[in-house]
This record gives structure tokens, sequence and C-alpha cells, in this order.
């Protein structure tokens, strides 16, 4: 049975070398976009419609908890990196 056929994919290896610095540069487009979003709401928020601002506002702490996930998870690397070197 040839399983690439059926539909069945093997998982790539957890490869994790790059990790820090992929969440990094994740928080800072997170970063970037968010600033974008406050500087337009800043500018516009008067000439928009209500319920889009809201959306954007809350898109907003989206963002915000989505950096807070990313700083975790480098913490995370960071302690695993000490253990693998005990």
């Amino acid at each position: 049975m040839n399983l690439a056929r059926e539909g069945w994919r093997m998982p790539n290896p957890d490869n994790r070398a790059d990790n820090v610095e992929r969440l990094q540069e994740a928080i800072h487009n997170t970063m970037e976009n968010l600033h974008e979003a406050e500087d337009f709401l800043a500018a516009h928020a008067d000439e928009m419609n209500p319920k889009d601002v809201r959306n954007l506002v809350a898109k907003n702490e989206r963002r915000r908890r989505a950096i807070d996930g990313f700083r975790e998870e480098i913490r995370d690397e960071a302690h695993d990196a000490r253990d693998r070197l005990q």
C-alpha cells in the first residue's frame, strides 16, 4: 500500500534549530501590523464605521495575545536549550 497515494503523510521531523529566530520574526511582523493598525485608527477612526473600528481594536488585542504567546514560546525554547546542555 502506498501511503502517500492514500492521502497519508509522514510528519516532518521536529527541527527546532531556527525556532527562536522564526518566533522573533513573527513578533516583529505582528508588532509592525499592530502599530500600523493603531496609526490608522488614530488617523481615521472618526471616519470609519464603528463596527470596523471595534473589529480592528479586537484584532489588535488578538495580536497582543499572540505576541505574548510567541514570547512564552521563546522562554520555553531557552528552557529546553538549557535542559539539553545539562
